[in-house]
């Protein structure tokens, strides 16, 4: 049995959706996401086969949405900051981030896509999260993350936070090349990396 089967067997015996069969969905469909973007890289799916993996999820999230609010942990003890770097409009994984975060507690400041270094650095000044997370899809935009912590360095601010990236092409060994302080794998692993930095 996978873990999404698991998950909804689990739900339909207690009606409800708890937050780790929430988790466990969601990975799933993740996960089913990063086969459709590498076969899209390779040349093995096109445009329109990703643009309809992307609605798939779109609504998948919308339906599961109203079930992570009713699960979320209102004891906000952290501020995370997230975006998807400049050059780079996916939004799927870091949306999903997003909803596992806010579910699990922390106070999201999502900025969306193609963000720049300087409105990083900007939203960092203004809101002063703990961590702050970045995404890429593409091989192409992952030096940007490098350039993110580079302005938040000249802007005396890298020390003042926690960098974690992710996304399917970066690994933990791009992580450490760039000097970030953790890579998360998955959805799934960002929210239990956040949660280990601030020791909820």
């Amino acid at each position: 049995m996978t873990r999404l089967s698991k998950a909804f067997y689990l739900t339909s015996i207690i009606g409800v959706f708890t937050f780790g069969a929430i988790v466990a969905i969601v990975g799933s469909m993740g996960g089913v996401m990063s086969i459709v973007g590498n076969k899209y890289e390779k040349g093995e799916c096109f445009l329109p086969d990703l643009i309809m993996a992307g609605e798939t999820m779109k609504e998948g999230l919308s339906i599961l949405k109203p079930y992570l609010e009713s699960t979320r942990n209102n004891s906000q003890t952290g501020k995370i900051l997230i975006g998807t770097v400049k050059g780079d409009i996916h939004d799927i994984g870091k949306n999903i981030v997003v909803s596992l975060l806010s579910g699990a507690g922390f106070k999201v400041y999502d900025l969306g896509v193609d963000v720049s270094a300087e409105i990083f650095v900007e939203q960092v000044r203004k809101n002063k999260p703990d961590i702050v997370a970045m995404s890429a899809l593409l091989t192409t935009t992952m030096p940007e993350m490098k350039n993110v912590i580079k302005s938040l360095k000249k802007s005396e601010l890298r020390d003042k936070v926690k960098v974690i990236v992710g996304g399917a092409p970066v690994s933990d060994s791009f992580a450490m090349e760039i000097g970030a302080d953790a890579y998360a794998k998955d959805a799934f692993r960002g929210v239990e990396i956040c949660k280990r930095i601030l020791k909820r």
